[in-house]
C-alpha cells in the first residue's frame, strides 16, 4: 500500500469517530489535543519529503530513463538470468548515457536558437549549426537504440524476445 493512501485512510478513520482496535486510539488526541495523526495535518512526513517511492515521468515510475527500473522491470517480465540481467544492465546505460548527451545537445542547441533572436541581427549561420546538432544528436540516438536492440536481442531467449516484442507493441515498454 502506498504510504500516502495509508495516511489517508488513517486520517478517514479518525474523521468518522476513530480508529477503534486497530491502533489503540493512541495518537487520537494528536498533536495539540487534537484528533489525527501524530504528525499533524497534511500527509505524513514520509510523503511530504518524497520519501515513499512511486513518481516520476517515465514508463517505470521513476525520471528519465534509467537503469534501475526498467531493468527490474525486464528482469521480472522476461524471466531473465543473472548473466542477462548483468548484460541488459550495460546496454541500458549506454542507451541511458546517449539520451542523456541527446538532452545536453537539445539544450544547446535551444540556447544556440535564443541567442540568434536576441541578437540585433538575425544569425542564420548560428541557427542551421544548431539545427545541425539537433540532427546530428537524433541520428546519434538513433544508431544508439539500434544497437541496443540488436545487442537485446542477441542476449535473449526466443520466448524471452517473444515476450518483450509483446511488451514493446502494447506499450507496456518504451524505448
Amino acid at each position: 500500500m502506498h504510504p500516502g493512501f495509508a495516511y489517508f485512510w488513517h486520517a478517514r478513520r479518525h474523521a468518522r469517530g476513530g480508529c477503534g482496535d486497530s491502533c489503540g486510539d493512541a495518537h487520537a488526541a494528536g498533536p495539540g489535543g487534537r484528533g489525527g495523526p501524530p504528525w499533524g495535518d497534511g500527509p505524513p512526513p514520509w510523503v511530504r519529503f518524497g520519501g515513499g517511492g512511486g513518481g516520476g515521468d517515465d514508463d517505470f515510475g521513476g525520471g528519465a530513463f534509467g537503469v534501475r527500473r526498467p531493468l527490474r522491470f525486464l528482469a521480472h517480465k522476461l524471466d531473465l538470468r543473472d548473466e542477462q540481467v548483468a548484460e541488459l544492465a550495460r546496454i541500458l546505460d549506454d542507451l541511458k548515457t546517449e539520451r542523456a548527451q541527446g538532452a545536453v545537445d537539445h539544450r544547446r542547441s535551444t540556447a544556440s536558437f535564443a541567442d540568434a533572436v536576441a541578437g540585433e541581427a538575425f544569425d542564420e549561420t548560428k541557427v542551421k549549426e544548431a539545427a545541425d546538432l539537433r540532427v546530428k544528436s537524433s541520428e546519434r540516438l538513433r544508431d544508439a537504440v539500434v544497437k541496443s536492440l540488436g545487442r537485446i536481442h542477441a542476449a535473449l531467449d526466443p520466448e524471452q524476445r517473444a515476450k518483450l516484442a509483446y511488451l514493446l507493441r502494447t506499450g507496456a515498454l518504451s524505448i
